[in-house]
């Protein structure tokens, strides 16, 4: 059977209607185009995110059913809070995205990683024109943890988390998801379901209902201390 995947049109920043997505592969939309923040940006406002491996083309997803962290529901476990009473750990907000993003594709080894070195720029660029945020975990000055993802109204889409350190990657998302509360975010997209996510408690929302709330939410600007680089608290 032939697979029909479309062409994105090179000149035009359009992407074809994200209920047209491929059910196997699940979320597969469309292929080609480039990493511009222009382009990203749309893709992000209309649920796309690039995922593609070295040598491919870029290719252009939104999956069905889709993972999120609902920030106002965050609830760590109690060993959570107990390791973070001990935990010799600082959480920052935007100290070092570039140093987030290079090393989310480390950490996962160049067979492994997703994260291309094109990814790694345009994730960059697009932190450098305000759009790309990240959450850091230092233990003793080293960076140790953390995620990054890309600021859509009062939602976040998250892309990548790593962790060198014991429940790094828990404790930013911890830490971040009352930050974002606490500003007026309203649901952080983390893309496709998998056991690791639904540890930390992520659930499922399916496109329609995670369409709509990206639509309704997607305008709202939240305050600008939001996303300004700071140390996070509880």
């Amino acid at each position: 059977m032939t697979i029909y995947i479309p062409e994105i049109d090179p000149s035009s920043l359009q992407f074809p209607d994200p209920n047209t997505a491929l059910l196997d592969p699940n979320g597969l939309l469309a292929f080609g185009g480039d990493l511009s923040p222009q382009r990203l940006r749309q893709a992000y406002r209309h649920s796309i995110f690039p995922w593609y491996s070295q040598g491919e083309p870029i290719l252009w997803w939104s999956p069905d059913p889709r993972g999120v962290f609902i920030p106002q529901q965050f609830t760590p476990s109690k060993s959570l809070r107990k390791f973070m009473r001990k935990a010799p750990y600082t959480i920052t907000l935007n100290h070092a995205c570039h140093a987030v993003i290079r090393q989310c594709a480390e950490s996962r080894g160049p067979d492994q990683t997703w994260i291309t070195e094109a990814m790694i720029n345009a994730y960059q660029t697009l932190h450098d024109v305000g759009d790309c945020h990240s959450v850091e975990v230092w233990q003793d000055q080293q960076l140790v943890g953390g995620f990054y993802g890309v600021a859509v109204g009062r939602i976040f889409c998250g892309e990548s988390m790593f962790s060198l350190a014991n429940n790094a990657s828990k404790v930013a998302l911890w830490y971040f998801c009352h930050h974002f509360n606490q500003h007026g975010g309203q649901l952080i997209d983390c893309q496709m379901m998998n056991p690791h996510l639904a540890s930390l408690g992520a659930s499922e929302l399916d496109r329609t209902a995670f369409l709509t709330q990206l639509h309704q939410h997607r305008d709202t600007v939240l305050p600008a201390e939001c996303y300004h680089p700071q140390t996070l608290v509880l």
